[in-house]
């Protein structure tokens, strides 16, 4: 597959009052590629991924998304996303079933369609024996498995994914790794946001550091690791957003919770 920009961002400006979250963010990712979009709490990661989706209004700049200025369309082109929030409220009393289709049949997937790609891909995942079960009986992981199957039902062409694995066992997030490395293999573009460095690190064919409202490092793992002279995306992403400090604090914190013993 020959690969094509489809995603564009230029000069991406947001701001919360006189707070300035985005300060010029630009962009260009291209089909198929896994983006791991890391960066401290505050950087401006989420409100990135808002901006994309809809979610977000009132910014600056650009943004493209298959080729369209999302301004000018903003139904449509949702329709060929998935997204997987950090924090995500699901219906407790509805089943798996009932959530799948219900899910399906708002991205326009028949009901017997998303159905049968419901259930198969519940059991694919360990969870089938929960499928008409009631989601308030789920576990945490069996809820994140519930959200990553809702993100993908309709086969989008970009999934955006906000700290996906959590709660998941280690057999769970193999299995995680592979779908993604597949979809991406068949021209799906992702990004993946996480603080979980050995995770980005492994899966992520270009790795994006957001640092105060900006773009402060964009390549891959062994670009990052040849500009920074650092090891692991850790060591870098600690050297380049000026963190020295964890030791000391982590001694300190220590101190305080074993003082006046």
């Amino acid at each position: 597959m020959n690969e094509r920009e489809l995603l564009t961002i230029a000069n991406l400006t947001k701001s919360y009052g006189n707070k300035e979250i985005l300060k010029g963010v630009n962009l260009h990712v291209v089909q198929g590629e896994i983006i791991g979009y890391i960066g401290p709490n505050g950087a401006g990661k989420s409100t990135t991924i808002k901006i994309i989706l809809g979610m977000e209004g009132d910014y600056g700049g650009e943004v493209r998304l298959f080729g369209e200025n999302i301004r000018q369309d903003s139904v449509e082109y949702k329709r060929r996303i998935g997204y997987v929030p950090e924090i995500a409220d699901v219906y407790d009393n509805l089943t798996g079933y009932e959530y799948l289709t219900f899910i399906g049949q708002l991205y326009g997937v028949d009901l017997d369609i998303a159905a049968n790609k419901s259930q198969t891909l519940m059991e694919l995942f360990g969870v089938g024996e929960a499928y008409h079960a009631r989601i308030s009986s789920y576990s945490k992981g069996m809820r994140q498995k519930l959200l990553i199957i809702s993100s993908l039902l309709h086969n989008p062409d970009i999934l955006f994914l906000d700290e996906p694995i959590n709660g998941l066992d280690a057999n769970s997030v193999m299995i995680f790794k592979e779908i993604l490395a597949q979809l991406a293999a068949q021209g799906k573009t992702i990004f993946y946001s996480s603080h979980l460095m050995d995770v980005v690190e492994k899966i992520s064919s270009r790795i994006i550091l957001l640092h105060d409202g900006k773009v402060a490092a964009d390549g891959t793992f062994e670009q990052l690791q040849a500009e920074s002279a650092g090891g692991t995306l850790e060591a870098i992403f600690t050297q380049l957003t000026d963190f020295h400090d964890y030791r000391e604090i982590g001694e300190q914190f220590v101190a305080v919770v074993q003082g006046g013993q």
